[in-house]
């Protein structure tokens, strides 16, 4: 070894001897003294002041000005302190619908569904992802499922005109366009979809 390659190591065993000293010397923080488990993981209310519900509207008036990704930050804020709640778990899928994610927002709308199998809302939205996504059977499906918990929503008959009609079911989706006309005379989609068959 040259010279200069000896002092180098001499300088790196010094170096690492008193890092080594350093950290001897340092020691655990101690816990501070109150009645709550300091092993327990934080929850979600530890980082931040906002209840479920004002992240919720905050998320609401997000969406309005079209900020989504903000809609959805707050969202999945508002989830992480009241999991299981079918309404966030459906406002993070409409958003993931919104920005394109069909992926994503179809996980959330299965999470949703599983909580709530009786919110309409909740079956349109996965009908029209499935749609999206070529998957006729499966919005067929949710559509059927929709107009059982109620038959008198005009969209989910819309809806149900468009999907026949990409399955070129012609003549079902007439009819579905009509009782969407039917219930509501003044569905102007509808009319127009009707018109073009």
């Amino acid at each position: 070894m040259t010279v200069f390659q000896l002092l180098m190591l001499g300088a790196s065993a010094f170096f690492a001897f008193k890092i080594f000293e350093h950290i001897q010397t340092l020691q655990d923080p101690q816990p501070q003294r109150d009645d709550s488990n300091q092993n327990e993981p934080k929850s979600a209310d530890a980082f931040s002041p906002f209840d479920s519900e004002a992240l919720v509207e905050k998320a609401d008036l997000a969406f309005e000005e079209k900020d989504f990704q903000r809609a959805l930050a707050l969202l999945i804020e508002a989830d992480a302190k009241d999991p299981q709640n079918s309404d966030i778990l459906f406002k993070i899928g409409y958003i993931f619908q919104q920005i394109n994610d069909n992926d994503e927002a179809l996980k959330y709308y299965k999470q949703a569904v599983e909580i709530d199998r009786n919110n309409e809302y909740i079956h349109n939205s996965m009908a029209s992802v499935y749609r999206a996504n070529g998957e006729f059977t499966s919005a067929k499906m949710h559509l059927q499922e929709s107009l059982e918990i109620d038959d008198s929503n005009p969209i989910t008959y819309y809806n149900f005109g468009n999907l026949l009609v990409d399955m070129q079911h012609i003549e079902e989706a007439k009819v579905m366009y009509q009782k969407a006309l039917d219930i509501n005379p003044d569905f102007s989609e509808a009319k127009e979809e009707l018109e073009k068959l």
